[in-house]
């Protein structure tokens, strides 16, 4: 069969990374996005003059097809070595990494890969897709507001697994068996701004046995500003039990866990803003890289097959554009 016209619910890196492959290739490509950005998880908040990434914090490199992409993405000034000092903290003792890996973040922020990803492609954003339907061999979508979208030929979803399998469970049950399997925890996060530069001498720290996971110095990261900007990350099982939790009383629950690795306060941050994220990372990944059925038309995709983070999100995406490619 001749696939023509695709929609991708999600521009995340693996929805972005699907489409652009197969814009490659001359498929018309229609992206629907629930967010005003892209990027997804790879993402970057602006406070006033002052931006922090509040997702993704950096990626490694390890596949050759992403080392491929990511070297472009260098020579055109999207992503860049962060070489601040990361350390791990075990119950309050700080050690060091020995770690050769290179540690590359977008710049100015995060969501430079997705901005750039998302070059020349047709998204269609703050569209949160909630139904679909299937006639005549043709697929499509519905928002909130009963405003449909195509018909698609193919339609794909690199949405959450969980949101995935309510859109597709009725016309795919094998997916929706895979796609029950797997649990995304959450994370909350928490943006601390201040006047001044703390007395911190390492720039990034895994904490392990806390209920904090990851604390950061955003602005030791090439292409951001000068202000002093922490992220912290909860921990998966910390933000689990408060993920209904009031966003304020998280920022501030989080603020004081990292007080407590200091052992004591240090200066008290002129702002604070949490951001939850529901779904942040699988707690185990499916053996395969997509999921795609050619006699539905219906694939999916995410950092949730055949591996976590933003390497994971790219190889996904790029697969899944393959396998839709070589049935065509």
């Amino acid at each position: 069969m001749k696939y023509e016209n695709v929609g991708i619910i999600g521009a995340g890196i693996a929805g972005l990374v699907c489409a652009d492959r197969l814009r490659r290739e001359g498929v018309a490509v229609t992206i629907l996005e629930k967010s005003r950005g892209v990027g997804g998880r790879s993402a970057t908040r602006h406070l006033d003059e002052t931006s922090c990434d509040h997702g993704a914090q950096y990626f490694t490199v390890s596949d050759p097809l992403f080392a491929e992409r990511v070297a472009h993405w260098r020579d055109h000034g999207v992503v860049d070595i962060w070489q601040g000092r990361i350390v791990a903290i075990d119950s309050g003792v700080i050690r060091e990494l020995n770690e050769t890996r290179e540690r590359l973040v977008g710049t100015p922020g995060m969501n430079s890969i997705g901005k750039h990803l998302a070059l020349n492609l047709e998204v269609e954003n703050s569209t949160e897709i909630n139904r679909v339907e299937r006639s005549n061999e043709r697929w499509r979508a519905f928002d909130d507001e009963g405003q449909t979208y195509g018909p698609f030929d193919v339609l794909i979803s690199t949405a959450p697994p969980i949101q995935t399998r309510r859109l597709f469970t009725e016309w795919s049950p094998q997916f929706a068996e895979q796609l029950d399997s797997i649990e995304m925890l959450p994370c909350w996060s928490a943006i601390l701004r201040f006047d001044s530069r703390l007395p911190v001498d390492f720039d990034g720290a895994f904490v392990n046995g806390a209920p904090l996971s990851w604390i950061a110095r955003n602005n030791s990261k090439p292409g951001r500003g000068p202000s002093e900007c922490w992220l912290l990350h909860g921990s998966a099982a910390w933000s689990a039990v408060n993920v209904d939790r009031d966003p304020e009383e998280s920022g501030k629950a989080l603020v004081n866990e990292f007080w407590k690795l200091f052992g004591g306060e240090l200066v008290h941050p002129s702002s604070v803003t949490a951001h939850r994220w529901r779904y942040s990372i699988p707690r185990e990944v499916l053996p395969t890289r997509s999921l795609f059925d050619d006699q539905l038309q219906l694939g999916c995709a995410g950092d949730w097959c055949g591996g976590p983070r933003i390497e994971g999100a790219f190889l996904s995406g790029h697969a899944l554009a393959m396998s839709l490619l070589e049935a065509r």
